[in-house]
């Protein structure tokens, strides 16, 4: 067998029927940019969430730069990030002119650490970036609280968490704003670069959706200098077909992480590897399971045609481009352990039940064949 990390190519056989139609149809509307395919997509994106509003934009870092801005973000001010995390998350901080305060994950959530959140809090601190880890809701309520008491805004990182759920109620939805990527990868992926922004305040998304068109709300009439960061109506289009799955995909990734735990089980119990973290409302945009002979693993599932991955391999600090940032090696020992030991297995909604066995019998043959190593040793 050859199993990849996730199939587009699977996803897209089932849908074409109706995708090709849509994007036709914005062909013959000359729909390109924003317009109606786009609005659509942001009214029912906004319904699915429950959220007041929804503004398509270009891609998932525009939308956390633009809803730094939105925040009021200045030179100066200090924004607190997980240490682990795509840079985006970071580098969005940079452009809006802010500068990045870095906190530690939880151990077991992989979730921004709200302890160490509170810790990071300085009088320059103005808020606070919870990021859903591979599709695992942040402990939302706990930094709400935080943020309240202090007087921060609470932004919401959704890029890996589409349809992610705590205590019943949707992230994106618990803090200030919230931003979501649309690539092609993610639980809800569009077929080229798009992200969104979402809030419950008219303010912050009428602010957003005029910085993201050069900071205008009529033609040619511009209150501010702003971005070009504008969904296109093919991506509205795809978007608004896909979001009609998103529960079914959903359901379909918890069953695959559900066969993975009870496959994986026995390697839990020899503290052979570590599982993700149980949560009702985890929607899986990974399954990462954690070994402290993560590159040997790696290199047997290749070898045996399993395509798995590393997210990521470096925290935020330990990456060249955050030296100026003046932390060493030992700073932020959870995020450190996490990017030695991670390993994301395959995961897609399109994975059949005997890839997924396949997959599970690699691992376990793995481990069998170091047990074996050290009895001949």
């Amino acid at each position: 067998m050859n199993i990849p990390l996730m199939n587009l190519k699977r996803q897209y056989s089932k849908l074409k029927d109706q995708i090709i139609p849509a994007v036709e149809n914005v062909f013959e509307e000359t729909a390109f940019i924003r317009g109606p395919f786009v609005s659509r997509f942001e009214q029912a994106f906004a319904s699915y969430l429950d959220a007041s509003g929804c503004v398509g934009v270009a891609n998932g870092t525009d939308a956390i730069v633009l809803a730094l801005e939105a925040l009021g973000v200045k030179p100066g001010d200090e924004v607190i990030v997980p240490a682990s995390t795509f840079i985006a998350t970071s580098e969005a901080i940079t452009k809006a002119g802010a500068n990045i305060v870095l906190a530690d994950i939880d151990p077991i959530t992989n979730c921004i650490s709200v302890e160490s959140v509170i810790k990071a809090i300085s009088q320059k601190t103005k808020g606070i970036i919870a990021v859903h880890l591979y599709g695992h809701p942040a402990e939302l309520f706990k930094l709400q609280d935080v943020a309240r008491e202090k007087g921060l805004w609470l932004l919401e990182d959704c890029a890996q968490a589409h349809g992610a759920t705590l205590d019943g109620k949707q992230v994106g939805t618990v803090g200030d704003i919230a931003t979501f990527s649309f690539y092609p990868g993610k639980n809800l992926g569009a077929y080229g670069d798009a992200g969104a922004v979402v809030s419950n305040s008219d303010v912050l998304l009428k602010h957003v959706r005029m910085n993201a068109n050069h900071g205008r709300d009529a033609k040619y009439s511009h209150s501010f200098e702003g971005h070009n960061s504008r969904m296109d109506g093919v991506q509205g289009a795809v978007l608004s077909i896909k979001l009609e799955f998103l529960r079914e995909w959903t359901e379909a990734r918890r069953e695959v992480a559900r066969l993975y735990r009870a496959g994986l089980s026995t390697l839990v119990e020899n503290k052979e590897i570590q599982l993700p973290a149980e949560c009702d409302g985890h929607v899986y945009h990974l399954f990462v399971i954690r070994t402290n002979c993560r590159d040997q693993l790696l290199d047997y599932l290749q070898e045996n045609g399993v395509q798995a991955g590393i997210h990521y391999p470096y925290p935020l600090h330990l990456l060249e481009a955050y030296q100026n940032l003046g932390h060493k090696s030992g700073d932020f020992p959870n995020s450190e352990r996490l990017a030695k030991e991670c390993v994301s297995l395959p995961m897609c909604p399109e994975l059949a039940h005997d890839e997924v066995a396949y997959v599970v019998s690699q691992v376990v043959k793995f481990f069998e064949g170091k047990k074996d190593v050290q009895k001949e040793g």
